[in-house]
């Protein structure tokens, strides 16, 4: 069986190009965390290295004598996050990163499901223990139609993405539905320089009242 890997066969959702594009993207299931505050911050760090914990410790189950039904060779898939700004935030004239409000997440194979899920968070929290897969969920989420590209540089850089993004908007007559949106890291920003580092961006949207 080939192995499944989503930068190829999957490229439409995750791979776009670097000028705005509407597309619909259909449910698929995540384990996610939540939190608040600077991603700089080592709880951002900590939550991320938990998330990937679980993600692998699905993919390994073959290893460790255990086959999950209908289980298939793939890539793990890439961290994402969707932002927003508390209420404190917005409060302020200038924006800072200590008022962001984020929920991190790994999007799981086909094949996993609830109880496969609570197997994995209770194997890891023997293996590896930490505070906050207590409080990790496994949810599925539907992003549904929206706008996304590619935005190529350092994170900070984002809102010359977002303008173009806005404009596009504004062209096509779609209106964001919130103002929080996604972010899909596509390069480990450890190994990666700045400028060369690549992120999907996504607004969800709905199409204007004509």
């Amino acid at each position: 069986m080939i192995k499944h890997e989503w930068r190829k066969q999957e490229k439409e959702f995750y791979l776009p190009k670097n000028k705005p594009e509407l597309i619909t993207i259909p449910s698929y299931q995540f384990f996610t965390l939540e939190g608040k505050g600077n991603p700089n911050d080592e709880a951002f760090s900590e939550a991320i290295g938990v998330l990937y914990s679980l993600s692998f410790g699905i993919k390994m189950m073959p290893k460790h004598g255990i086959t999950p039904s209908g289980y298939f060779e793939y890539t793990v898939y890439p961290l994402e996050g969707i932002w927003d700004i508390s209420n404190e935030g917005k409060a302020k004239l200038n924006f800072d990163k200590n008022g962001l409000v984020y929920k991190v997440m790994i999007r799981q194979p086909d094949f996993a499901n609830a109880a496969l899920a609570r197997e994995t968070i209770e194997s890891v929290q023997i293996k590896k223990p930490h505070p906050l897969l207590d409080q990790v969920k496994f949810e599925s989420i539907e992003d549904g139609l929206t706008v996304q590209m590619l935005h190529l540089g350092s994170y900070d850089d984002e809102p010359q993405s977002f303008a173009l993004m806005n404009a596009f908007c504004e062209a096509n007559g779609l209106v964001r539905t919130t103002f929080k949106h996604r972010e899909i890291y596509l390069s480990d920003p450890r190994k990666t320089a700045t400028e060369k580092l690549k992120t999907t961006l996504r607004y969800f949207v709905e199409e204007g009242s004509q």
